[in-house]
């Protein structure tokens, strides 16, 4: 599924210019471009909108109000700031992450593609594995095969490929990264266990 973005940022040649950078990549959309944050809740509604890119000086003092506001409308919104100046670390603590207008193009997929991961990962934070699936995650995590689980585990491979398609569809995540990332971000795992 792509990813449905809206960047509220008062200059128009900023706000293109990072339309342009966003709109190149494929999982991306950019299905609104406003000027001030005042219908931004209406436009996230009516565009099913996921990420939402906003300069936090068009917020002035009501930043973390309103950023926790729309975090509580849209729970699976990722909310980035757009810094075009320097901001103090405290403004930007409410948001999920920071593109900042030095950043290059390449920098800013890197970004882009980190957010989209991060959304997934929220997505599945509600999910409940079983003992068994999270066994299996752990043993994905740390870089065994699915004849070494079957093995350690005492079960065939072919339980092992049925748990870890359950653990995909109940998490959404494909690749061993994600699911690396997702025992990481879970502490099912600590970054010493990984070879």
């Amino acid at each position: 599924m792509r990813n449905r973005v809206i960047i509220c940022e008062a200059s128009e040649i900023i706000a293109n210019g990072l339309a342009e950078v966003i709109d190149s990549m494929a999982q991306f959309d950019v299905v609104a471009r406003i000027e001030n944050p005042e219908h931004l809740n209406e436009k996230i509604t009516a565009s099913d909108a996921n990420i939402v890119i906003i300069n936090p000086l068009l917020l002035g003092y009501q930043n973390k109000e309103f950023i926790n506001q729309l975090g509580k409308e849209h729970p699976n919104l990722v909310s980035i700031a757009l810094a075009t100046s320097y901001l103090d670390h405290s403004i930007l603590t409410p948001y999920s992450g920071v593109i900042e207008i030095n950043d290059t193009r390449s920098k800013i997929i890197s970004k882009m593609n980190e957010f989209a991961q991060s959304e997934t990962t929220k997505k599945a934070d509600d999910v409940e594995l079983s003992k068994r699936e999270i066994d299996v995650l752990i043993a994905v995590a740390k870089g065994m095969m699915n004849k070494e689980i079957a093995d350690q585990m005492n079960i065939s491979i072919h339980t092992v490929i049925s748990h870890r398609k359950n653990i995909t569809r109940k998490t959404g995540i494909k690749s061993v990264s994600g699911l690396t990332v997702y025992a990481l971000l879970n502490n099912l795992i600590e970054e010493n266990d990984l070879i």
